[in-house]
């Protein structure tokens, strides 16, 4: 089955140019100009993935990423104005996973999204988990098959790039991991600088969703000046 991809933007040569190299390539495209018509589809397609334009005409891509994240883990990609560091930091916030800044190349769009793609099936394809496929690290335990992880014997709901964060931090098995090498965990090659605050609403997410404290953290531990730490136990 071909994967289903939702692209909502309001500019109709975007959107239209942006369904034409997906569809090349064999995805099943729902294209939208509105959010709500994307929010009617939403609530009746089981997607593989989202592209949402921040500036929409009747809404923003924000509320849209906010009523996926209730209901869905599907990648999200959010198309941002170039220069808006808010718009890309507040898409991270609200549980995108990727991001592409106007104007891009259609083709690199496509790689995202090919990446995004199989990075879930990966996460999310059934199978009988071997030993080396499940992580413990202090109270945490993750299935980097199945894409699912506990806290205490709780569910935890990750995003992919939140799922990635923390496999790679308990994969350290102690060792600070900074904020460039999680950064190119995620979006491979792309330049990093240090002042990209990606990461850093990645983990405030990740402490969220596991009531972890910035000030006495017990899991995510924060190491000035070189990263991030989960302290091997």
């Amino acid at each position: 089955m071909n994967e289903k991809i939702l692209v909502v933007d309001d500019e109709k040569e975007i959107s239209d140019l942006v369904a034409l190299y997906l569809e090349n390539e064999g995805f099943a495209v729902y294209k939208f100009y509105t959010a709500a018509e994307a929010l009617e589809c939403i609530a009746s397609v089981d997607l593989d993935l989202a592209i949402l334009d921040v500036m929409l005409p009747d809404t923003d891509g924000f509320q849209i990423c906010k009523k996926i994240r209730e209901r869905s883990t599907y990648p999200i990609l959010m198309l941002t104005a170039k220069g808006e560091e808010i718009d890309k930091i507040t898409g991270l916030t609200l549980g995108a996973d990727d991001y592409v800044t106007k104007p891009f190349r259609p083709l690199e769009l496509v790689a995202r999204v090919k990446a995004q793609i199989r990075r879930y099936k990966q996460y999310n394809t059934p199978s009988a988990p071997e030993e080396k496929d499940i992580i413990t690290c202090a109270a945490l335990t993750m299935n980097i098959l199945t894409h699912e992880c506990t806290l205490n014997e709780k569910p935890l709901i990750l995003t992919p790039a939140e799922f990635t964060i923390l496999q790679t931090l308990c994969q350290a098995n102690g060792r600070v991991v900074s904020a460039e090498e999680l950064f190119h965990k995620l979006w491979g090659n792309e330049q990093f600088s240090k002042d990209n605050r990606s990461i850093t609403v990645h983990i405030r997410h990740l402490r969220e969703k596991m009531n972890d404290s910035f000030e006495r953290p017990k899991y995510i531990k924060t190491v000035w000046g070189c990263g991030y730490k989960i302290d091997r136990i």
